[in-house]
């Protein structure tokens, strides 16, 4: 007998005959001898039509602060009532046709979270009510996306009601299932499970069968509709196996693995070490090539002749050059392949004014799934490396990893620094690889590929070479509450650097503004901005095991004439930013490339195709 987690959304249950589907498959799984705890959203559009009538009665664009707290407090008590629809309606479904169940909210089963309205982050679930009521054969059906505050004086849960915010009915799901140990955590929605791109664009993207955390990470915090970071995050601190599946079909879906990695402590699910453990790598080589045409196909050329050559490239980084036409590209190798490395180089006619080698160079990384989303963290990583004189070479950033090159003598300095300000272990560079199954042939290295096109470009020019410099560029973004994406900076050779990050379309604007307030303060020149941009990906937990990955994907951009104007690596993955027109044919290219297509079309569900 097997205690599962079944999580229904909106479109699942948005009239009472799919209410009554829902209830045949889970009567259906119980019959098989499995004790089921269900997770729901509200009906259909309920939350929408819920909010358009709070805006109706109550729209003041000249609120106060206390007023607008004021509002979220009785903007959640309002939207919680959705999914209290749905439970009692789906409770009373299975009781008809003789199953128990029980359907209790957020409060009754006490999902316990801070006390913040609109956005509340889950601290814990009490599995006590739960656990009794399946002991009497109860469905346990929970109302998703809600919770209670705790008390900030008694440490005790409040009697206010909270709303989790965008990704609330997974997250409760997940954490559900966390607290009470659940052998998997069904998530059922409109499409059959986790796919290698976006159906809309390439119609026979596949379906995967199976997908590693780090990597759903990845392709959710890119885009990917099917699930929120926020639940993947959970699933992999406390090793919740979590299964994609179809509400309309009997497929298997996609499983995603959660070998249990992070150190989760039950009692704070969401509020967890945002930064798990920093590791230090010597065995690092930087070669930079400065002042290379900017065109398609450079990038191609380089790093396929590396790739030919066996020699493997750990970061790629390509930045924004002041200088109209050229670009920046600097990588990382092994010291054994220096030698190697630097003939190919040399050898090629690819337009550098100039070819540096340094191999007094260590990459030093810190590495968690709670850095999603949080500006700060990146900031805090620089500030204690300037606090400590180190400078940074290099920059390299992915959802869950922030990497920095600097000058070897500075390693041990560098881990005393972090180790100080996020306490957190060190961890052997090997050790705090991405788990990966090396040994599985039938694999592809590219597990999917990920189109982001809500990003803005900022390049800061003109950024004095010294420590310091990129975490005091951050703090001004970290203050106004902007998150950053892609973080690149590239060590040209002059006593200046060029950063350049991706940010929200919708923060843009005052990205923009905060920037340039500080330019003279700061001492760095002009800023410079990009909102006709978008970020293609490639994501696979393999990829770290086969060389010449990254070569084919700029070959396939460069075969399509498209030019690449940023590159940023991680271990899983390899992100180009493109020009935005040309941002779908980016996609099937790549996706092409690396034989990612089915023989059949996937069918999209109409609420996607907007």
């Amino acid at each position: 007998m097997a205690l599962i987690v079944q999580k229904y959304g909106g479109s699942s249950v948005a009239d009472a005959d799919r209410i009554k589907a829902v209830r045949d498959r889970i009567k259906k799984t119980v019959d098989a001898g499995n004790q089921v705890v269900v997770v729901v959203s509200a009906m259909g559009k309920t939350t929408d039509g819920l909010v358009g009538l709070a805006e109706a009665v109550s729209a003041n664009h000249n609120q106060s602060l206390t007023e607008i707290a004021a509002k979220e407090r009785e903007m959640d008590l309002l939207l919680a009532t959705g999914e209290q629809v749905t439970i009692a309606l789906l409770s009373m479904a299975l009781q008809a046709v003789g199953q128990p169940a029980i359907a209790m909210n957020g409060s009754q089963v006490r999902v316990v979270t801070e006390p913040y309205h609109t956005r509340a982050r889950i601290l814990y679930v009490e599995p006590d009510q739960i656990k009794a009521a399946l002991a009497l054969g109860k469905v346990v059906v929970i109302a998703g996306f809600q919770g209670v505050a705790i008390d900030p004086e008694t440490g005790e849960p409040s009697t206010e009601i909270t709303t989790l915010g965008r990704g609330g009915s997974d997250t409760s799901a997940v954490a559900i299932a966390a607290a009470i140990e659940a052998d998997i955590c069904e998530i059922y929605t409109d499409v059959p499970g986790i796919l290698t791109t976006d159906p809309r664009i390439v119609p026979k993207a596949q379906m995967l069968a199976e997908i590693t955390c780090d990597e759903m990470l990845e392709l959710a915090s890119l885009g990917a509709k099917v699930l929120h970071p926020r639940s993947v995050e959970i699933a992999r601190n406390f090793g919740v196996k979590m299964c994609v599946r179809s509400s309309w079909l009997d497929d298997a879906g996609t499983v995603i693995t959660s070998p249990r990695i992070g150190t989760g402590n039950l009692k704070s699910l969401e509020v967890n070490r945002f930064v798990e453990t920093v590791s230090i790598d010597y065995d690092q080589v930087k070669i930079a090539l400065l002042q290379i045409p900017d065109r398609p196909g450079i990038a191609s050329q380089l790093f396929k002749s590396l790739a030919d050559r066996g020699i493997n490239v750990d970061l790629i980084i390509q930045a924004v050059q002041e200088t109209e036409g050229v670009n920046d590209i600097a990588f990382t190798i092994p010291q054994n392949q220096l030698q190697l490395a630097e003939v190919v180089t040399r050898g090629l006619e690819i337009g550098a004014s100039l070819v540096t080698v340094d191999s007094n160079v260590a990459k030093i990384s810190i590495i968690g799934v709670g850095m999603i989303g949080r500006p700060g963290v990146a900031a805090q990583m620089f500030t204690s490396l300037a606090e400590a004189g180190i400078n940074i070479q290099m920059i390299s950033t992915s959802e869950i990893k922030i990497s920095c090159v600097i000058a070897a003598t500075d390693g041990e300095s560098a881990i005393a620094a972090i180790q100080k300000a996020f306490n957190v272990p060190v961890r052997s560079h090997q050790a705090c690889e991405i788990t990966s199954d090396e040994n599985s042939s039938d694999i592809s290295p590219v597990r999917g590929v990920a189109l982001d096109r809500n990003r803005a470009r900022i390049a800061v020019q003109q950024v004095p070479d010294r420590p310091g410099m990129a975490a005091k560029i951050l703090e001004q973004l970290v203050e106004h509450n902007i998150s950053l994406d892609m973080i690149v900076q590239s060590q040209s050779d002059r006593d200046v650097n060029e950063i350049a990050f991706t940010v929200a379309i919708a923060d843009l604007a005052k990205a923009e503004t905060a920037l340039k307030q500080y330019a003279k303060v700061l001492g760095y020149g002009e800023v410079s901005c990009d909102g006709d941009i978008s970020k293609v990906s490639i994501v696979g937990a393999n990829m770290i095991h086969q060389s010449g990955i990254a070569a084919r994907m700029f070959s396939a951009l460069a075969d399509a004439d498209i030019n690449i104007e940023m590159i940023a690596t991680s271990e899983i993955k390899v992100s180009c930013v493109v020009r935005d027109h040309q941002a779908e044919q980016a996609l099937k290219v790549i996706h092409q490339e690396f034989n990612l297509s089915g023989d059949h079309a996937i069918e999209v569900p109409s609420a996607l195709k907007k």
